[in-house]
């Protein structure tokens, strides 16, 4: 696949684009709906499938269905943050109107970690192949242990690592708007939003380490593999504020990932041996994945809504607007005390 130096920096400015005006259509803090989520949504999947056809139009069938099948399984493998941010919010008691913010900030984090970890995957598989037999056994251990855990959800703020943060990182017990930072009698103070964001990002970099692994057992085109997980992760905004209260109606869903990521997994363990059309596993993908959310909403149609609790909610007040206006510069100017 010969990609132009121009196709990356073109991808680049899109994306960058699209984020502006995401921000701009969401400056001020406001609840996102279900009509606006899900009009979101289908602009966010229209967008990732209409990339799809120009890389299918421009590179050739066998190149489009690589490309699809990463953002199939990005985008289905997404719906798990989907659950942990849901309870990272609950657990702060995040107002809806402040969650879109934090949600875009991680969106910038995440597509900056991504790009990382895949330049230094791509690295590693050209100059190791056998690197890529690793990759097959994680993904087929981590599906193998998603089956036996399907039941289970890490509550990430119980974590050591969101411990240890919280301990290092002074903070204030109140939300300023959607501050991330706060300066209260002189001292620079973190607000929750900031623990918020930093338990996103963190969550994702954990799920990267699965999603990354199953595109590259699709494909090996960084381009691709950049690509797909670009636009799908550009709509995991949209995706949370429309699916974050039905999560109880995904049943089966998870035991559907998991077939996935050991279907991949064995594919590329044996790739050597067979070679599995792209179009046989793109339809094996999307068979697991429709049948699996199918039979989940036909178990749950009549199933009683349950909202997520985490292990423990902190319920963080709102600052009155005095307090708004008492608040010292939160950056201070160079050369002044």
């Amino acid at each position: 696949m010969n990609v132009e130096l121009w196709m990356w920096f073109a991808v680049l400015a899109a994306i960058i684009v699209m984020l502006l005006v995401d921000l701009f259509a969401h400056r001020k803090a406001h609840e996102i709906s279900l009509r606006e989520a899900a009009a979101w949504s289908a602009f966010w999947v229209a967008t990732g499938i209409g990339f799809g056809v120009l890389v299918w139009n421009y590179f050739g069938a066998e190149y489009g269905q690589q490309y699809f099948a990463g953002f199939v399984i990005e985008k289905s493998l997404a719906v798990d943050n989907v659950f942990i941010w849901a309870l990272i919010f609950a657990s702060f008691s995040v107002p809806r109107k402040y969650q879109h913010r934090v949600l875009f900030l991680g969106v910038l984090g995440a597509l900056v970690f991504r790009g990382i970890f895949i330049a230094l995957g791509a690295v590693i598989l050209e100059n190791f192949a056998w690197v890529l037999y690793l990759f097959a056994a994680f993904l087929i251990y981590t599906g193998i242990h998603m089956l036996i855990k399907r039941n289970e959800h890490a509550d990430p703020t119980q974590g050591r690592f969101f411990k240890w943060f919280s301990s290092v990182v002074p903070s204030t017990k109140k939300y300023y708007g959607q501050k991330l930072f706060v300066r209260v009698g002189g001292v620079l103070l973190a607000t929750p939003l900031l623990m918020v964001l930093v338990l996103v990002e963190f969550t994702d970099i954990i799920f990267a380490v699965d999603s990354i692994p199953a595109i590259f057992a699709v494909t090996s085109e960084p381009f691709l593999v950049f690509t797909a997980n670009a636009f799908a992760i550009l709509g995991l905004r949209a995706m949370y504020f429309l699916l974050a209260d039905l999560m109880y109606r995904f049943v089966y869903l998870k035991i559907g990932l998991a077939f996935v990521l050991v279907w991949v997994g064995v594919k590329m363990a044996l790739h050597d041996i067979v070679k599995v059309p792209t179009g046989i596993s793109l339809t094996v993908i999307l068979t697991i994945l429709t049948v699996s959310i199918v039979a989940s909403f036909i178990v749950s149609r009549n199933k009683e809504a349950e909202h997520i609790e985490p292990a423990s909610r902190q319920q963080l007040p709102e600052a009155t607007e005095e307090e708004m206006a008492a608040l010292a510069p939160t950056w201070r100017k160079s050369g002044k005390m």
